[in-house]
Order: structure tokens, then C-alpha cells, then sequence
């Protein structure tokens, strides 16, 4: 149906939702838990988030599938890459980290 026309979402109704889910990343941090539960519950929130935001106010919901997997698509290449380069990070950083205390260290005259 090319060019049908959809309702509106109640745009009220997801600032809220989005205002709530803010309060709740805010209360996460301060919260007493781990810092792997912590960041997996911001990295949850966020999605949500970014799922609401993308199906609602750039209206993502109400296209078609093909349209929505384009916008997918650079989310999922993103997400591989960060994983795909973050083992050359770490190593790069314990490489670095012997360098850096010598370098740090006081000369002995």
C-alpha cells in the first residue's frame, strides 16, 4: 500500500516512555550492582531508546520491512566492527602500558 496513510502515534506517550527510561539509567548508576550489570542494563536501556526514537519519531514503524532493514543494517556493520576491533584495542593497550610507566618514571642521574 504505497502512499497509505497511518495514525499518528501519540507522541506524548513515548516522551514519556523516554523520559521514564532516562530516570531509570540515572537511577542504574547509582544503583548498588556490578559494573558488567550496570553497563549491560545502560546498553539495554539505550536500545530501547534508540528503538523507540527510530520506530516512532522517524516513523520506521510504518514503512515497509525493506526501508527498515536499511536502517538496520549500518547498526548491525557498527556493532561488528566495535567487537571485531576491540581485541587489537586491548592488546595495543597492555603493549603500551610497560611504555608508559618508563616513561612516567623519574630519570636517575
Amino acid at each position: 500500500m504505497a502512499g497509505a496513510e497511518h495514525k499518528h502515534p501519540d507522541y506524548m506517550r513515548i516522551f514519556w516512555y523516554l523520559a521514564i527510561l532516562t530516570v531509570f539509567e540515572i537511577a542504574v548508576i547509582y544503583a548498588p550492582f556490578g559494573k558488567a550489570t550496570i553497563v549491560v542494563l545502560l546498553f539495554g536501556f539505550a536500545l530501547t531508546k534508540a528503538s523507540l526514537v527510530a520506530m516512532f519519531f522517524m516513523h520506521l514503524r510504518f514503512e515497509t520491512r525493506t526501508l527498515g532493514m536499511v536502517a538496520v543494517t549500518p547498526l548491525v556493520i557498527a556493532t561488528l566492527l566495535v567487537f571485531l576491533l576491540l581485541p587489537d584495542g586491548f592488546a595495543v593497550a597492555k603493549r603500551t602500558a610497560g611504555v608508559k610507566a618508563a616513561v612516567s618514571a623519574p630519570a636517575k642521574h
